[in-house]
This record gives structure tokens, sequence and C-alpha cells, in this order.
């Protein structure tokens, strides 16, 4: 089973209600080989919402306690989105996900880009929190941009 991020699937879950379909991600999961999962909403963040960049570091520093997530009015949302985190990755182990795939560039799923934190559209090599967690607990995570690789 394949683990993917929500918005890759069609939902708009993602910051300002939009989507980002993905028709390959889209047609696996119509053929139940994909689950859906979005962090930033299984950790209580609603739709729309502030955009949000991780401050001080990337994903694996927030874990560690030496980042933060912030919206952009200033406003700390770090315990959300590790919450998110962790409610992911136990959707990984139910699900025994072999594969996960996640949305590049976000705070939240990011696998090797993020964006740098001072909210001015500039990326950063970097994991985001949710993609960080799961990396650490043994799960290949991907960005939409690597699946046909693995395939």
């Amino acid at each position: 089973m394949i683990l993917v991020s929500s918005c890759l699937a069609g939902m708009e879950v993602r910051y300002n209600g939009s989507h980002c379909l993905h028709s390959k991600i889209n047609q696996l999961v119509e053929e139940n080989k994909a689950v859906t999962v979005c962090p930033e909403l299984m950790g209580g963040l609603s739709i729309p919402r502030e955009p949000a960049e991780i401050v001080g570091g990337d994903g694996y520093d927030v874990l560690d306690g030496h980042a933060t997530v912030i919206e952009k009015s200033g406003k700390d949302v770090t315990e959300l989105y590790i919450k998110g985190a962790y409610a992911a990755l136990e959707k990984a182990g139910e699900v025994k996900a072999t594969l996960v795939v996640l949305k590049e560039n976000s705070p939240s799923c990011g696998s090797s880009a993020i964006y740098n934190g001072q909210f001015a559209g500039s990326k950063m090599a970097g994991s985001g929190v949710t993609s960080a967690l799961l990396k650490r607990n043994g799960f290949k995570v991907i960005s939409e941009e690597q699946l046909l690789e693995y395939l």
C-alpha cells in the first residue's frame, strides 16, 4: 500500500482550499493501491488556513525542538504540525505502507525541499515535519516529482 498526500489525489485540503491533483496518484487511490493522508488536517488545522513555513531549520529540527513552524502572521503552530506528523505515522503503520508519496515544498510533507521560513517564495533543501518523522521511522518517502521512478 502507498500512503499519499490528500492534495495530490485531488482533495481540496491545501492551506488555501486548493489541491495539486496528480493524475497517477489519483489513479492509484481509485485502484485501492494508495490511501490518502493530510497531516495538517490531522493535526487540527483548518481549511483555509494561513500559509506556514519552518523557521530555524527543517522538519528534523522541529522534531528535535530546534525549529518552529510559524504561520505568516507569526502564530506558532509547531505543536499542530507535530501532532499531524504522528497521526500520519500511525496511519502509515496501520496500512503497512511500503512507499509514501508526499507533496514537495510543504512544511509537513516536503521530502527534499521546503520553503525557507522567510515567506518570500524561496526554497531550501530539507524535509517537512511529517516527512522527517516517517523517514526516521524507516518509511521510504518521496515527492510526487519522483513517483514515476518508483512505479
